[in-house]
C-alpha cells in the first residue's frame, strides 16, 4: 500500500515517472469527453496538484461523484507537466472516495466569497486559498515564538485560564461559576454569596498572564507565556475579539531598556522568519489583499526602531497641524490615528515610546523620579498602532502599596503578588504582544476576525 505523499512535497520533486498516492480536497474538476483534469489540494501549501485522469478508464459513476470539496485519495505516477506554471502533475490510474460534496449546496463551489459571508463559515473557509495561507502563517507564527524565546534562554511558563485576580483593573471580565443562576444564593446585605460556588470566591477568565509570568521569572529570571486571553467588552469593531492569544515575556534583572532592545529584536525574528519560510503564502496575500504587505514587513526588518518619550511625542502631534478626531495634550492616552501618524508619516519606520503618565498606565508600572510618569513602553507599527505594551515593574514593596492603594485595589486580592517584593524582590521588566494584531501586520488583514480560526465577539460564539 502506497505511503501518502504530502502535495508540498509533490511540488517540490525533482525526480519522476514513479507511483505516489496523493489525498485532498477537490478544488476544481473540469474536462472533456476523453480527459478529466482535477485541481487537488491537501492544505501543506496553497498550490493545488493536478490530477490528470483517463476517462475511460474509470467507471461513469465514480467520475459523477467527485465534485468541488470532495475528499479523494488518488494513486497515480508523477510526472512532469507540460502545462503553464505546473512542475509536476499526476497521471491517476486508481481513486478512492473518502467524502462526496453536494455541488449544489457546498458554500465554496464558486469564487470571489467576501471575507464577510467567509466569516458565517468558520468551519469551512480553512479551505479557501485565503484561510489556508493565513491559518499557515499562524502556526508558523507560533512556532517562531518558542523558538525565539527556547533559543534565548526562557522557560515557558503555563499561567492559569481561571483567576481570581484582574490584573488590568479593567473590570470587563467573563465570570466563571458552577451557582444556579435561577436560584442564586445571597447573603443578608443581598450580595452573592460567592463561598457557595465552585471555588469558593468570585472568579473570572483571565485577561492577562502577566501577574503569573511575573512569579515564574522571580524564579527562573527568564519566562513567558502564551496562551488565551478573554475580555468582555461589547465592542463589535475589526481591533476587538472577546478570546484573543497573549504572549507575555517577563524578565528578571532587566530594566526598561532591556525590555525595548528585547521587544525589537522579538519582533524583527518574527518578521525575518515569515519572510524567510513563508513567501508563498505572504506573496499570495500581497497580490490579492496589501500590494504593500511584503515591502512593509521589509521595511520594519531592516530599520531600526525610533525611541522617544511619550512627552517628546505629544509634542511632536502638537505641532503636526493635523485634524485629529481626538485633541492631543499631555496626559492624554494616544489613539490609533496619532500612533499611526509618528509611525506612517513623521518616522517612516516602527517607533517605541516611553515614560507614559503614570495615570493612564497600569499599578504594576515603575514610577519614574519625577513621580508623574512611570517606565512604561509601547511598540508601534504601521497599519496596527500599538502592538506591544510594556513596563519595567514597581520592583519595590512600599511604592507598590501605595499606587495599589492610591486605585482602589485590595490587598487581599494581590497579596501573593506584592509577597514577591517582600522576599527577595528584584528590578524585573515584561512586556505583551497580542498574537492576533502581530497576525493583522504579517498577513495584511484589516479585520482582527480574519486571523483567527473561531472568532469569538458580541453574539457570536457559534463553533
Amino acid at each position: 500500500m502506497l505511503k501518502r505523499i504530502k502535495i508540498k512535497d509533490l511540488l517540490k520533486s525533482e525526480t519522476f515517472d514513479y507511483e505516489v498516492n496523493v489525498k485532498g480536497w477537490v478544488r476544481t474538476k473540469r474536462g472533456s469527453k476523453s480527459i478529466c483534469f482535477i485541481e487537488l489540494n491537501d492544505g501543506s501549501i496553497l498550490n493545488n496538484i493536478q490530477l490528470i485522469i483517463n476517462i475511460a478508464d474509470f467507471e461513469e459513476d465514480l467520475l459523477r461523484r467527485i465534485s468541488t470539496g470532495a475528499c479523494i485519495s488518488a494513486n497515480g505516477i508523477l510526472v512532469q507537466s507540460g502545462g503553464k506554471n505546473q512542475g509536476v502533475e499526476i497521471q491517476v490510474n486508481t481513486i478512492e472516495i473518502y467524502g462526496e460534496s453536494d455541488s449544489e449546496s457546498y458554500p465554496l463551489q464558486k469564487k470571489g466569497h467576501t471575507l464577510e459571508f467567509l466569516r458565517e463559515i468558520a468551519h469551512l473557509r480553512p479551505r479557501t486559498n485565503t484561510f489556508g495561507a493565513i491559518f499557515r502563517l499562524r502556526h508558523a507564527m507560533s512556532y517562531a515564538i518558542h523558538t525565539y524565546f527556547h533559543n534565548n534562554g526562557f522557560y515557558y511558563i503555563h499561567t492559569p485560564i481561571i483567576t481570581g485576580s484582574d490584573a488590568e483593573g479593567a473590570g470587563a471580565m467573563f465570570k466563571v461559576t458552577t451557582l444556579d443562576l435561577n436560584a442564586i444564593p445571597r447573603k443578608e446585605d443581598g450580595k452573592i454569596n460567592y463561598e457557595e460556588d465552585f471555588f469558593g470566591k468570585e472568579t473570572n477568565l483571565t485577561v492577562s498572564g502577566q501577574l503569573e509570568a511575573e512569579l515564574g521569572a522571580l524564579a527562573l529570571s527568564l519566562a513567558y507565556t502564551f496562551g488565551p486571553t478573554f475580555r468582555a467588552e461589547n465592542s463589535n469593531t475589526a481591533r476587538h475579539l472577546a478570546e484573543f492569544w497573549m504572549i507575555e515575556p517577563e524578565m528578571a534583572f532587566y530594566d526598561i531598556v532591556d525590555n525595548m532592545d528585547l521587544a525589537e529584536d522579538f519582533l524583527k525574528y518574527l518578521v525575518n522568519y515569515a519572510l524567510e519560510n513563508c513567501y508563498n503564502d505572504l506573496e499570495f496575500l500581497n497580490n490579492l489583499y496589501d500590494k504593500e504587505l511584503i515591502e512593509r514587513l521589509k521595511s520594519v526588518s531592516a530599520n531600526k526602531f525610533e525611541r522617544l518619550t511619550y512627552t517628546e511625542a505629544i509634542n511632536i502631534l502638537e505641532q503636526s497641524n493635523q485634524n485629529f478626531e481626538f485633541p492631543v495634550k499631555w496626559g492624554v492616552d494616544l489613539q490609533s490615528e496619532h500612533e499611526r501618524y509618528l509611525v506612517e508619516t513623521h518616522f517612516n519606520r516602527p517607533v517605541i515610546l516611553t515614560d507614559y503618565p503614570k495615570d493612564i498606565k497600569a499599578f504594576y508600572m515603575k514610577r519614574n523620579e519625577d513621580d508623574k510618569t512611570v517606565r512604561a513602553m509601547d511598540v508601534l507599527f504601521p497599519k496596527i498602532g500599538e502592538i506591544i505594551g510594556g513596563s519595567q515593574r514597581e520592583e519595590n514593596y512600599n511604592k507598590l502599596i501605595e499606587r495599589i492603594n492610591e486605585l482602589g485595589i485590595h490587598e487581599k486580592d494581590v497579596w501573593w503578588y506584592l509577597e514577591t517584593r517582600k522576599y527577595g524582590t528584584a528590578p524585573h521588566s515584561g512586556f505583551g504582544l497580542g498574537f492576533e494584531r502581530l497576525m493583522l501586520f504579517i498577513t495584511g488583514m484589516s479585520n482582527i476576525r480574519d486571523v483567527i480560526p473561531f472568532p469569538r465577539t458580541p453574539k457570536n460564539a457559534e463553533f
